[in-house]
């Protein structure tokens, strides 16, 4: 093998090397992501609360560290001024359990007395997702599931 062709070919593998490498210390901060996010909401009834109940898997190469939930009115500011992530810092936190190898299954549970429920606005209402994994990646879905109070 010529000179030439040999220096080509270690460079090329330097390179594809080196592109191999960057791909995964990428592919390593990708964002978390949630998948099948469900909200069931109860009306209280009589004398017995009400609930509202959120889950959702959240998928993290690095881990999940924390998943944060906020309920939101459709008709509030937060249609106008889109929710960021430092509106959610005071949101209530999902528990999560491991559901897999990457991903964990974390449920948000809410009582609902009868003064939360008539002090409510009636309509559609969104449930906001901040899941942040271990590596500090974020992911935020303002509206990741809807549920109705009437």
């Amino acid at each position: 093998m010529s000179r030439r062709i040999a220096l080509s070919v270690a460079a090329g593998g330097v390179v594809l090397g080196a592109a191999g490498a960057f791909a995964l210390a990428h592919a390593g901060e990708q964002p978390p992501a949630l998948a099948d996010g469900t909200a069931r909401y109860t009306a209280p009834d009589g004398d017995r609360d009400g609930s509202l109940t959120f889950v959702t898997d959240v998928t993290a190469s690095s881990g999940v560290k924390s998943v944060k939930v906020l309920a939101w009115p459709e008709n509030s500011s937060f249609a106008d001024k889109q929710l960021t992530r430092k509106d959610m810092a005071a949101a209530e936190p999902a528990v999560c359990e491991p559901s897999g190898e990457d991903t964990v299954r974390c449920t948000y549970t809410a009582e609902v007395t009868a003064s939360d429920a008539e002090s409510s606005p009636r309509g559609l209402w969104h449930i906001a997702v901040l899941a942040t994994a271990q590596d500090g990646t974020t992911t935020l879905n303002t509206e990741a599931s809807d549920f109705t109070v009437r």
